[in-house]
């Protein structure tokens, strides 16, 4: 989908904009089918997309800390945020030749930490980054299917929004 500058274009453009308002959320939304979780190689000389990727999911979450206190108003239960963690769940094709699944599988059989970039691939932009260890490596190998990996990644501190906290340069996968 192409966007247009509204300065650009004339009040007239598009029948006034009576029903082409490209400033309408639906058309800044994101497909999931672009965003996509890259791997770094260990010496940091690259980094490359995980091959066959059908499913990504970052989870983000806050141990809850109760304060409540007797004379806390009308009986009601108070919480504040604790620590926080992170969590990717990635689910791909297995594709047992390819650099990237490697190095993965050879993080998870070494126990070594990885660093990791969710990125919106149509943009070319980085989205999440942060270092995790491999805490599940699963392969289904079912009959009538292909075979998949399904990886579990846990955060080792914070996981960077780069969308906020901006890198100096923005690598993307090769």
């Amino acid at each position: 989908m192409m966007i247009y500058d509204k300065q650009f274009f004339g009040a007239d453009d598009f029948d006034g904009g009576a029903y082409c308002d490209f400033s309408a959320s639906a058309a800044s939304a994101l497909a999931g089918k672009d965003v996509l979780l890259g791997v770094w190689k260990a010496d940091g000389s690259a980094i490359l997309a995980v091959a066959g990727q059908q499913g990504l999911t970052i989870s983000r979450n806050a141990e809850t800390i109760e304060v409540s206190t007797k004379d806390t108003s009308g009986g009601w239960a108070s919480s504040i945020a604790g620590l926080k963690s992170w969590e990717i769940s990635l689910d791909s094709l297995y594709i047992k030749d390819d650099t990237s699944q490697n190095v993965l599988s050879s993080a998870f059989e070494n126990g070594d930490l990885v660093c990791i970039k969710v990125y919106d691939n149509k943009a070319k932009k980085g989205m999440f980054g942060g270092i995790a260890a491999i805490t599940d490596y699963s392969l289904e190998f079912p009959s009538d299917d292909a075979a998949t990996a399904s990886i579990t990644f846990s955060g080792v501190g914070k996981l960077t929004d780069l969308t906020v906290d901006e890198p100096a340069t923005d690598i993307m996968p090769m």
